[in-house]
């Protein structure tokens, strides 16, 4: 059975559980609570690691080198059990190993570690991934945290998604879970979009790039959660219409195209790994005082 795992201070309180090294809570010393909870009826993640895969392979089968291996919806770690390396009373680190189930779907030697560690009112989520085999391993890597929307405090007001460089990324979908390979016109308008549920209803919103290394979640005069990415330029967001929750998702790594490749080294935006060498990934989230 899967364990959880608390770390916190004076101002935060989080949860992970060895599940996937899945975050579980995150709350404000005043009792606030900001990450989703998971209500399996409208989507059950909280904040999974997307991992080798980010996104929908072809026919739910990647390649590597010609042959074809089975790899669900964003890889297999959110569904792994991960082993507690390191706690402390404001960090924890998990890790996954390949082992034989791994290496059935990706034969690549590898370690990902997952750390929550927290700093004053600031969380940082980060992975490493270290190529442990005697060759290039391509992956993806991506987070896909899940904030409560409406923010606590802030119901019927509405939720700004605010660039921290002004900028107006083209959009990409998605049909059928794979990428589509033309662009859109940007729905930011000088780096600021209001979000509105009905920008959902064709799945998710995709910024391959341009939407640039921070952001702002909130409301005018309200609460709000800002944001730091470190190695992630794609950014996405999402929610299933009519949820309560918003997800802000920061990727190293994308679905596959439509009509593409089942060859992970073929992604968009994929990470190829020299043997030996560790890549780092990740994203701090800011909670208001």
């Amino acid at each position: 059975m899967p364990s959880t795992v608390g770390i916190g201070n004076q101002h935060v309180s989080v949860e992970v559980s060895s599940l996937g090294a899945e975050m579980q809570s995150l709350t404000s010393s005043d009792g606030r609570s900001w990450l989703w909870h998971g209500d399996a009826a409208f989507w059950g993640g909280r904040s999974p690691v997307l991992f080798p895969i980010v996104g929908k392979a072809p026919d739910d089968k990647v390649a590597v080198d010609g042959v074809d291996y089975p790899m669900a919806q964003h890889g297999f770690a959110r569904r792994s059990e991960f082993a507690l390396a390191a706690s402390t009373a404001t960090l924890c680190r998990h890790e996954l190993q390949a082992s034989d189930a791994t290496r059935a779907v990706y034969p690549f030697d590898f370690l990902l570690a997952l750390e929550h560690s927290i700093d004053g009112r600031a969380l940082t989520v980060a992975a490493e991934v270290t190529n442990r085999d005697s060759r290039p391993m391509p992956f993806g890597l991506g987070f896909h945290p899940a904030f409560v929307w409406p923010l606590p405090g802030a119901e019927g007001k509405p939720h700004t998604i605010r660039l921290d460089n002004g900028a107006e990324p083209s959009l990409a979908r998605l049909q059928s879970g794979l990428l589509l390979t033309g662009r859109l016109p940007s729905p930011f308008a000088a780096g600021e979009i209001v979000l509105d549920h009905k920008l959902f209803e064709a799945d998710a919103m995709i910024f391959p790039d341009s939407a640039g290394d921070g952001l702002c979640y909130g409301v005018d005069g309200g609460p709000a959660l800002k944001f730091r990415f470190e190695n992630l330029p794609n950014l996405a967001l999402w929610t299933k219409p009519g949820a309560p929750f918003l997800c802000v998702e920061p990727w190293h790594g994308m679905a596959a195209e439509l009509g593409g490749t089942h060859e992970i080294a073929d992604r968009p935006y994929g990470v190829m790994l020299t043997p030996g060498v560790t890549a780092r990934f990740a994203f701090t989230v800011e909670l208001p005082a």
